[in-house]
């Protein structure tokens, strides 16, 4: 139990800056995505082929790949960690997708998100408060947002759905996940 104490503190804390003579990258703890919370936030944002999917604080780039195997959509992961973007790029030329999706080393903050019509996040609090505003002021009416735990405080969300969970944090027991979908409104009502 002190583990997984150690564990969630670490999670929950705030974002990290780098060092002054770095690039300013914010982000927090890479924690992957159980694949059936991916799968269901993909459902709940209905992607199709039809959709570029911007997966932001991408990780092992699991969501991007899987939008584009199971549902033809096409898209991008941005993380800042180098090493987990090398990891990405590697697993979508072992699978054949490397025309469909790409993943750059990026602050979340600085990606380009114009294109997406679908943005996906597993992101700590203090982050989606920080990305809200740039969704709105960057993002096209309709996109569709899908979160994995974390809302955006007074942005209530559409959709809402829970699941339970055999594992998560890599730690097997009595989980959950909530998944949130938003779609971002049209300029007129922002």
């Amino acid at each position: 139990m002190a583990g997984i104490g150690l564990m969630l503190c670490v999670l929950f804390a705030g974002p990290t800056r780098a060092v002054a003579d770095e690039p300013q990258l914010t982000g927090g703890p890479y924690v992957p995505t159980p694949q059936r919370v991916v799968d269901a936030m993909l459902a709940i944002a209905g992607v199709s082929d039809r959709d570029y999917v911007i997966d932001l604080g991408s990780g092992d780039g699991r969501i991007v790949i899987s939008a584009a195997q199971k549902f033809g959509a096409r898209g991008k992961g941005y993380d800042i960690d180098g090493e987990l973007v090398e990891r990405s790029n590697a697993a979508a030329r072992k699978l054949g997708m490397e025309q469909r999706v790409r993943f750059e080393q990026r602050d979340v903050l600085q990606a380009d998100i114009a294109e997406a019509t679908v943005i996906t996040l597993y992101l700590l609090p203090d982050m989606m408060r920080l990305l809200r505003a740039k969704f709105l002021r960057e993002l096209k009416p309709g996109t569709r947002i899908v979160s994995h735990d974390f809302d955006f405080g007074d942005w209530k969300p559409e959709r809402t759905v829970n699941l339970d969970l055999d594992e998560k944090y890599d730690v097997t027991g009595s989980w959950s996940s909530t998944i949130h979908l938003w779609t971002v409104p049209p300029r007129s009502l922002q």
